[in-house]
């Protein structure tokens, strides 16, 4: 199935697997890869050398391409970009709009940009600055996660940019697939379809919790970083929900000690860090902590195992997954069920134009 992603990134099928943090590692990266679609490997919970290494990882094990995402506003973003170029990655994603001089430098190398964005405004933006492509996540999609469903925001999307536009948010299989396709899309971005898979590396007790949630039991808080964030309810959630604000102040102190142990930052870039994540919301201190090692949160279950103090993001579409494909698996059910679906609508098209 050719469409203008496929062409535009070298991949068989137009299936994304987005950059998750702690796991979209190299083992899923590259397994998506071989499989035909395009693995994206989660940097942001990466130091530099952890990154370059893990580029290296990826390409020994496929010569499929594939890309890395990253954190525009991250203090060490050039760096980063200088590994992509340097290493010879494919793609460039970021979670937050980047600059259009960070744009024009990965272009410059031949890099393929890939901005996702919540809003038509912002694919407006990024798509002016050169950008060449744009992933557009509706409020459906797991993580930091916007009010507007896809099927409202992806129409709009396509309507106003002239690059080929990727549909995040509520997708699992191949009638979604085929749905995007009819929007205008060239092809679906999917998260928590991918990581869970046995090829993802999060551990199994994290895996039968969102196998046996609910479309109910994904939920929407601001109680972690002040901003909306889709995940599953757990005992942290409620915790966190209901705590006030000295408990919640020192739960955030107590966590972001440790995640400042592991990544090295200084208490000052953790505030800064924090801070950026502000978006003009009014956040307490608390939040601006748990915003600055919201990682940290994120490891405690997809690297730990702990579900009873790790945050756990998630896409609504958890709530209908009940099995553990492997990527391969995954992606030729997709397809299958794409080109089934798409049959089905040319069957009732000659149905209808008999009856005429």
């Amino acid at each position: 199935m050719r469409t203008a992603l496929t062409e535009l990134v070298g991949v068989r099928h137009p299936i994304v697997q987005t950059g998750m943090g702690w796991v979209a590692g190299p083992r899923l990266v590259s397994a998506t890869a071989r499989a035909g679609a395009l693995g994206v490997l989660a940097s942001a919970t990466m130091t530099t050398q952890q990154l370059r290494a893990a580029v290296r990882e990826v390409k020994s094990r496929t010569d499929e391409p594939f890309g890395v995402n990253l954190r525009a506003d991250a203090g060490d973003a050039r760096e980063r970009v200088r590994i992509i170029i340097d290493e010879g990655v494919k793609v460039a994603s970021f979670a937050l709009a980047p600059s259009e001089e960070l744009i024009a430098e990965l272009k410059d190398a031949g890099v393929v940009v890939i901005p996702s964005i919540g809003a038509r405004r912002h694919a407006e933006k990024v798509a002016a600055w050169g950008a060449d492509a744009v992933i557009v996540q509706g409020g459906e999609g797991g993580g930091h996660t916007g009010e507007v469903a896809t099927t409202v925001l992806l129409p709009q999307v396509v309507d106003a940019v002239d690059i080929p536009v990727i549909a995040a948010g509520g997708f699992r299989d191949g009638r979604g697939l085929v749905a995007a396709l009819a929007f205008g899309a060239a092809g679906i971005a999917m998260g928590t379809r991918f990581l869970l898979t046995s090829d993802s590396t999060v551990p199994d007790a994290v895996k039968a919790r969102y196998l046996a949630a609910g479309v109910k039991d994904v939920t929407v808080t601001t109680a972690v970083d002040g901003l909306p964030h889709r995940m599953l309810r757990t005992e942290m959630v409620a915790a966190l929900e209901h705590a006030g604000r000295v408990r919640a102040l020192a739960q955030a102190v107590r966590r972001a000690s440790g995640f400042r142990r592991i990544s090295g930052l200084s208490w000052s870039r953790m505030v800064r860090d924090g801070l950026a994540m502000k978006h003009g919301k009014d956040l307490s201190w608390s939040q601006v902590l748990l915003a600055a090692n919201t990682p940290m949160l994120l490891k405690a279950s997809m690297v730990d195992g702990r579900t009873d103090l790790g945050v756990m993001a998630s896409g609504q579409v958890a709530g209908l997954i009940e099995d553990l494909p492997s990527c391969a698996e995954l992606v030729e059910r997709v397809m299958a069920e794409a080109h089934e679906a798409l049959g089905a609508v040319v069957r009732a098209e000659r149905v209808k134009g008999a009856d005429a």
